[in-house]
């Protein structure tokens, strides 16, 4: 008699999907920092990001709605907030962060969103912080401070001003994360990433309108294709690859292979931008993945 139990799914495409999301994530800076190499800024290269990404997500949204209930008036407040802190502010952050700062830099202080997740936790819903991740905490926060200390002494006056930004965006994202949880298990991911993520789209773009006239997109062809890979490859493509990992392997598991992210970037970065790879980046990127390592065990071990 045959067995009916039913054979589990392969392992490795969910991690390859893993690890390629986190690759092609990571490219987001890459793009961005060639873009600014033809004079236009932060609100001119993250509005044609958005531009080309709003029909995906709005395709998304679509799908994801098919035969579920419509959106009540909590939901669009829901997404509007998860759509502003997640994708917008989040996003805006990040660009202008990068006009000040390297690549690699950006990547790490963005890796850093674990543990301010953990900390959004203990300060908003008081859920207690174990030693070892307290342990690990600490531990992200110097390689970060060794890479930011060793980007200070090349003269650079911006750099604490772009590391500020990107803080302050990885603070938006993990508030988004935070404040999710409920959200998803009413509405689904699909569902919230395709709607939270146009609505966000849209406001960079009212952003840019109220800030420059039309004629401004006039820029170089470059920066245009740019956007295309920016908003396609490194954007609604890994969207989807981590999201279908985590239906595979679990959150746990994609998130330690997206560990590679930062690493694809430091590479990325020394053959496309030509920054300098550094022994003070080298360590300080070690250092981080020690305790990010650390305190995604902790969590492993918890559950």
């Amino acid at each position: 008699m045959p067995s009916t139990a039913s054979t589990p799914h392969p392992a490795w495409p969910g991690l390859v999907l893993a690890g390629a999301g986190a690759v092609a994530f990571s490219g987001k800076a890459i793009i961005v920092k060639l873009s600014y190499r033809h004079g236009v800024d932060a609100v001119t290269v993250i509005t044609y990001r958005m531009l080309f990404a709003l029909p995906l997500f709005l395709a998304l949204s679509w799908y994801a709605s098919r035969d579920r209930p419509r959106l009540e008036a909590r939901d669009w407040r829901t997404l509007f907030g998860l759509g502003f802190t997640g994708y917008y502010l989040a996003s805006y952050l990040d660009f202008a962060g990068l006009q000040y700062i390297s690549a690699n830099l950006e990547r790490l202080i963005l890796y850093l969103n674990p543990t301010i997740v953990l900390l959004v936790g203990l300060l908003l819903f008081r859920i207690p912080v174990s030693k070892r991740q307290w342990t690990a905490l600490a531990i992200s926060y110097v390689g970060v401070l060794l890479v930011f200390g060793h980007d200070m002494t090349l003269g650079s006056g911006n750099v604490a001003l772009g590391a500020a930004l990107v803080f302050g965006s990885a603070i938006s994202y993990a508030l988004y994360l935070a404040f999710s949880g409920n959200a998803v298990k009413r509405l689904g991911p699909l569902r919230i990433v395709g709607v939270a993520t146009s609505i966000a789209c849209v406001l960079c773009i009212v952003h840019f309108l109220v800030l420059r006239p039309v004629a401004s997109l006039d820029v170089a062809p470059p920066v245009i294709w740019l956007g295309v890979l920016n908003a396609t490859l490194c954007t609604f493509v890994p969207v989807l690859m981590v999201m279908l990992a985590v239906e595979r392997v679990g959150a746990g598991v994609t998130a330690q292979i997206g560990m590679v992210g930062p690493l694809s970037t430091i590479v990325l970065s020394v053959l496309v931008l030509d920054e300098p790879l550094t022994a003070w980046m080298i360590a300080g990127t070690v250092v981080v993945f020690i305790g990010v390592w650390m305190l995604t065990g902790s969590k492993s071990r918890g559950k």
